[in-house]
């Protein structure tokens, strides 16, 4: 039965708002009479017989309305996800464990969306075809695992493993921000400072000594220098740097431009070996949930690869894709593309050789997740002690720029 979102206003003048199942937008109607209720406005939300596509006279469908932001952001699809997990595992069936988050649900889109699942259920529509009508909430490997949670009669079980993947992320995704962010905080504030300084102080102390005839030492000529060049073309600078992060973003989204960039970014010291783990480390995740779902290896393979953002490890994936199609072994395949850290091929061949493939990936994702971690936090120690040294450094160089003449004129009037 399609669903509706309503505007109404009842007796007393309040306005109501809402969701509401009917046969049409007339009955739709017909019910908020029945109910008291003055209906202002009826737009569809679904149609149980073409899903999202399908459109009301009154209004259009929910993916067109919402294509300003997405209804679920990461955080609350992980919850969402766990909390019909738990229904579901409970024993309650589908379509009674989405009204109940349907009518828990505290904003009014989310309130939609999964009334708009609830009616294609109802309808007779498959869980994952519903989510399937909406890819911008819903992602290909969402859906494709739910599809097979659906198939082999374990969607609890499959949906208890997609929250946990997903909650994983998150948290592995908040250790790396939080990692990055003290020492982000520190360049900002000392750029700030030093522009300051340069612009600004650098230029009154010079100020001081524009009648004297005297030379002045090298490091305050280097600094004016720097201050002159600050506030004569700074503006212009920060223009030129805006267009150039532009224009290589913009180059970013020419394939061949990327796939070179993200070869070049895997072959940094530090950063290289960061990007490494990182994407491979979501890579043998899906992958494992993918396999623990009961997804035939060759999808699996080709939904794991999408998930990589480094596009020469997709490309690498993808390549390896095509030789298990061949018929080599997944742990051959992946060995043979260099790029994978030789963790995630070991474990691979491990899980072939025991019939465990889903769990021996599963704990290779979870080793490289916590070899990730590490480095982050690493990297982040001596990146701390290191900015604050370089900030350091750099306003001693101030300061000594405008001691230095003072220090030089005391010793003349001795």
């Amino acid at each position: 039965m399609p669903a509706f979102s309503f505007e109404a206003v009842d007796a007393d003048g309040r306005t109501a708002k809402g969701v509401i199942e009917a046969d049409t937008a007339r009955g739709a109607r017909g019910l908020l009479r029945a109910r008291g209720l003055v209906p202002l406005g009826v737009d569809t939300v679904a149609n149980g017989s073409s899903g999202a596509q399908g459109r009301g006279s009154q209004g259009l469908s929910l993916n067109m309305t919402l294509w300003r932001s997405r209804v679920f952001n990461a955080a609350a699809l992980a919850i969402w996800t766990r909390q019909l997990a738990g229904l579901v595992s409970a024993g309650l069936p589908l379509e009674r464990a989405l009204t109940a988050l349907a009518d828990e649900a505290e904003d009014e889109r989310q309130r939609g969306l999964v009334a708009a699942l609830r009616a294609e259920v109802n309808a007779g529509s498959g869980f994952a075809k519903a989510l399937g009508h909406y890819p911008r909430e819903f992602a290909d490997i969402y859906v494709a695992v739910v599809g097979a949670g659906e198939q082999s009669g374990h969607l609890g079980l499959v949906l208890e493993r997609l929250a946990t993947d997903l909650e994983e992320r998150l948290a592995l995704q908040a250790k790396l921000i939080g990692a990055a962010l003290y020492p982000a905080i520190v360049t900002c504030v000392a750029f700030v400072i030093v522009l300051f300084l340069v612009g600004y102080v650098v230029p009154q102390v010079a100020n001081v000594f524009a009648g004297s005839k005297r030379a002045l030492p090298w490091l305050t000529v280097a600094m004016l220098a720097i201050s002159q060049f600050v506030r004569g073309y700074g503006l212009w600078a920060l223009i030129a740097l805006v267009l150039i992060a532009f224009g290589v973003r913009y180059a970013l989204t020419m394939e061949a431009f990327r796939l070179r960039f993200d070869a070049a970014w895997l072959k940094l010291p530090i950063l290289g070996k960061l990007a490494r783990s990182y994407n491979a480390a979501r890579f043998a995740s899906t992958l494992a949930m993918l396999a623990a779902a009961g997804v035939p290896i060759l999808k699996a393979l080709q939904a794991a690869a999408e998930t990589l953002h480094n596009r020469a490890m997709r490309a690498d994936a993808l390549d390896a894709l095509v030789m298990v199609r061949e018929g080599a072994p997944l742990a051959s395949a992946l060995a043979s593309k260099k790029r994978f850290p030789g963790l995630l091929p070991m474990f691979a061949r491990l899980g072939e050789q025991t019939g465990t493939l889903a769990v021996m990936l599963l704990r290779a994702a979870t080793q490289l997740s916590t070899e990730v971690q590490r480095r982050a936090m690493q990297l982040a120690t001596i990146l701390e002690p290191l900015l604050i040294v370089a900030m350091g450094v750099v306003v001693m160089l101030i300061v000594l720029a405008v001691l230095l003449p003072i220090i030089q004129l005391n010793q003349l009037v001795r």
